[in-house]
C-alpha cells in the first residue's frame, strides 16, 4: 500500500490504523509501516475498493447448517471423491445444509489429513481446485487452516533441513535443556524432534506429532504466508475459516505455550485482514478445552465470530447415560449469549474423538470415569495426554456416535435410535449453528477394521462409505441409516421455517426435573416464543404445561407433532427420549 493509495481510500487507511498496534504488539522490532503494507497486500485486500466490514452484524440465520466431512467419507469408483460428496449432498442434503466443512484436503502424510504437505494443492486422490469451486456454488465451504504446524514432508521444512536462508526461523525450535515442564499439549510423544542440518543439530518443536512440525509465528514471514495462503482459499470460493489448534499457535518458552496474549493478538489481525478481504466471511476458532478457555476466543467480538461448544457433546452423553440433565442444565445456565455477530458452533460429533477435558470442573473424576467406562462398554476407546506432572489423563473418547447411544449405565437397549435423534432435536433447537458429522447423518457405527488397520483410535470414527452402499442403505426406508437421516432431516427442515431458532435469539433454560431438559427460544423481534422440552430418560415423564410460561392469548402448537395444546394448564406425556417443541406460531416467520 503506498501512500497516495492510503490518502484515496479512508477504509485503507482506517485498516492500517487497525492494524498497526497489532503487528507492534506481535513484532516490534520490524519496520512497522513496512509491514502493515505487506499484510494488506498479501491478504489480496483490494485497496481502492475495499470496504470497512459492518460491526456486530450476523452471518448466518436459523437457516444455516453445516455438515462436517472428509472430502472422501464417500467414494465412487466412477469419480473423484469431491464429485461423488457434491452428488450425495445435492440427493439427500439439499434441503438440510447450507455450510460444508471439508475437513482438509490438501496432500497430507498423516493425522488424517492435518500434517498438510502442500497447502496450495487439492490432494489428486479427492480431486481438483475445481470440485471444491463447484461445491462452493451451491453451499458455504468451511476450510481448514492448519497453520500450527506443517509436514514434516513439506518443502518449508525441507528446505529448512537444507539450511536455505530464507526458511531459517521458520520453525519453532527450542533446546532440551529449556525448562519445558509448564508445556500443556494434547499428545503423549516427546516434544522435540532432533533435526540434522548444515547449520548442526536442531531441536523442533511438534505439539502433536514428530511428523507436524510447529511453525514460528513469532517469525513475520510466516504470518505472511499464511494470510497469503488465505487470500488464495478465497479466491477457489471458500468464505469460512477453521482456526485448527489455533490455541497452541505462540510459543513463548518457559510458559504453558496455549492461549497466549500475542496468539489471541494473531487471531484479531488474521480475522481484521480476512474480513476487509471477503466483507462475509466467517471466522471459527478450534480450541478443544474447558470453558473458559474456549470463550476467550470471542475476544471482544473482535476474534471469531464462531467457537465450538466443545462442552455439549460430553454433557450431553452423560444426560442420555445417566437419564439426569442436572449437569446439562447448569451448565447451560452458565453460558453467556453470544453478542450480535458472535455465535457458538453446536455439534455432538465430528471427526475427532468426544473431548473430556471441556467438562473439567463440571464433571467429577468418577462421572467421567463411568463415561468413559458405558462408552468403552459400547465398543469405544480412549485417547490420553501427558499432565504436567507426567501422568496420563483422558483427552477424548473415540466412538462412532450412534454406537455411543446403544444404552445407558444400565447397559444397551432397544432406544439406540430414538437417544440419537433427542440428542441432535437438542443441539439443533440450541442458541448458535448446528454442525452435523456427516457420519452422524449416515448413523454410521464403529469402523473396528479401521481401527486395527492404523492403530489410530480416532479413525474408529472416520469409516469411508462405498456410494452405491451407502445408497441402498439410505434409500430403505427399514434401514436405521434410513431412519436417522429422516429423522435429522425433519428436525432440521422445520428449524429452518422458525426465526426462534436464529442463532442469536434469547435463549433461557428451564428449571425442570432432572428427568426433563428444556430451554426456552424468542426471535429477535420477539414475536416468536418455542419451549423446547426433551426426555432424558428411558422412561415415560410427565410435563405439567402450568411450568411453562405459555401466554394464554396465544394458540400453541407442538412443532415435531403439528398436534393443538388445547389445556394449557394440562399435562403432556413424554416418550421416552421424546423432543417437543412447543411454539406459539407455526409458520414461516423469517
Amino acid at each position: 500500500m503506498n501512500q497516495s493509495q492510503a490518502e484515496y481510500n479512508p477504509v485503507c487507511r482506517m485498516l492500517a490504523e487497525r492494524i498497526a498496534p497489532l503487528v507492534a504488539a506481535l513484532y516490534p522490532d520490524a519496520d512497522q509501516q513496512d509491514l502493515v503494507a505487506r499484510f494488506i497486500e498479501v491478504s489480496g485486500i483490494n485497496e481502492a475498493e475495499v470496504e470497512a466490514p459492518v460491526v456486530h452484524q450476523s452471518h448466518w440465520d436459523e437457516r444455516d447448517i453445516m455438515v462436517i466431512t472428509y472430502g472422501d467419507s464417500v467414494v465412487s469408483p466412477a469419480e473423484k471423491p469431491l464429485q461423488t460428496l457434491k452428488a450425495l449432498l445435492d440427493r439427500y442434503l439439499r434441503d438440510s445444509v447450507t455450510m460444508v466443512h471439508i475437513l482438509p484436503y490438501y496432500p497430507y502424510s498423516s493425522d488424517g489429513g492435518f500434517a498438510v504437505t502442500d497447502y496450495e494443492s487439492i490432494n489428486p486422490v479427492l480431486g481438483d481446485w475445481g470440485d471444491v469451486t463447484a461445491i462452493s456454488h451451491d453451499y458455504r465451504i468451511m476450510a481448514d487452516l492448519v497453520i500450527n504446524h506443517c509436514s514434516s514432508e513439506h518443502e518449508w521444512f525441507k528446505s529448512f533441513q537444507r539450511g536455505e536462508p530464507d526458511y531459517q526461523g521458520f520453525f519453532m525450535e527450542a533446546s532440551p535443556d529449556d525448562d519445558l515442564s509448564r508445556v500443556v499439549r494434547p499428545r503423549t510423544s516427546p516434544l522435540l524432534r532432533a533435526v540434522q542440518t548444515p547449520h548442526g543439530e536442531k531441536f523442533v518443536w511438534c505439539t502433536f506429532s514428530h511428523d507436524q512440525i510447529d511453525l514460528n509465528f513469532a517469525n513475520p514471514a510466516v504470518f505472511l504466508e499464511v494470510m497469503r495462503l488465505i487470500s488464495f482459499y478465497i479466491d477457489q470460493g471458500a468464505t469460512i475459516f477453521r482456526l485448527d489448534a489455533i490455541g497452541f499457535l505462540w510459543k513463548t518458552i518457559g510458559t504453558s505455550c496455549i492461549h497466549l496474549p500475542e496468539t489471541h493478538q494473531a487471531v484479531q489481525l488474521m480475522r481484521t485482514l480476512i474480513e476487509h478481504r471477503q466483507p462475509d466471511a466467517i471466522i471459527i476458532t478450534e480450541t478443544n478445552v474447558p470453558k473458559k478457555e474456549n470463550l476467550s476466543y470471542f475476544g471482544e467480538s473482535n476474534e471469531a465470530h464462531l467457537v465450538y461448544n466443545f462442552s455439549l457433546p460430553p454433557l450431553l452423553l452423560n444426560a442420555l447415560m445417566t437419564g439426569s440433565a442436572k449437569h446439562l442444565r447448569t451448565w447451560l445456565m452458565s453460558m453467556r449469549p453470544a453478542i450480535m455477530g458472535t455465535t457458538y458452533l453446536n455439534f455432538i460429533a465430528s471427526h475427532d474423538g468426544i473431548g473430556v477435558r471441556p467438562v473439567e470442573g463440571i464433571l467429577s473424576t468418577d462421572e467421567i470415569d463411568e463415561l468413559i467406562r458405558v462408552t468403552q462398554s459400547f465398543g469405544g476407546e480412549v485417547s490420553w495426554r501427558t499432565g504436567p506432572d507426567g501422568e496420563q489423563n483422558p483427552y477424548e473418547i473415540n466412538i462412532a456416535l450412534f454406537d455411543a447411544f446403544k444404552g445407558t449405565n444400565k447397559g444397551e437397549d432397544h432406544y439406540q435410535i430414538e437417544r440419537m435423534l433427542c440428542a441432535h432435536a437438542i443441539t439443533i433447537a440450541m442458541e448458535g449453528v448446528p454442525a452435523i458429522y456427516i457420519h452422524s447423518f449416515f448413523a454410521t457405527e464403529n469402523d473396528y477394521e479401521a481401527l486395527e488397520s492404523t492403530q489410530h483410535n480416532r479413525d474408529i470414527n472416520r469409516h469411508q462409505w462405498e456410494a452405491d452402499l451407502l445408497s441402498r442403505q439410505l434409500d430403505d426406508p427399514l434401514t436405521h441409516h434410513a431412519k436417522v437421516m429422516s429423522g435429522l432431516n425433519r428436525l432440521l427442515q422445520i428449524r429452518k421455517q422458525h426465526a426462534a431458532f436464529h442463532p442469536n435469539a434469547p435463549q433461557l433454560t428451564l428449571q425442570l426435573p432432572d428427568a426433563l431438559f428444556g430451554f426456552w427460544r424468542q426471535s429477535l423481534i420477539r414475536d416468536q416464543s418455542i419451549f423446547v422440552i426433551n426426555n432424558v430418560t428411558d422412561q415415560t415423564q410427565t410435563l405439567a404445561l402450568s411450568t411453562l410460561n405459555l401466554i394464554d392469548i396465544n394458540e400453541w402448537r407442538e412443532l415435531l407433532t403439528d398436534d393443538v395444546l388445547t389445556d394449557l394448564q394440562g399435562e403432556m406425556e413424554l416418550a421416552p427420549y421424546q423432543s417437543v417443541w412447543i411454539s406459539n406460531r407455526w409458520w414461516a416467520v423469517s
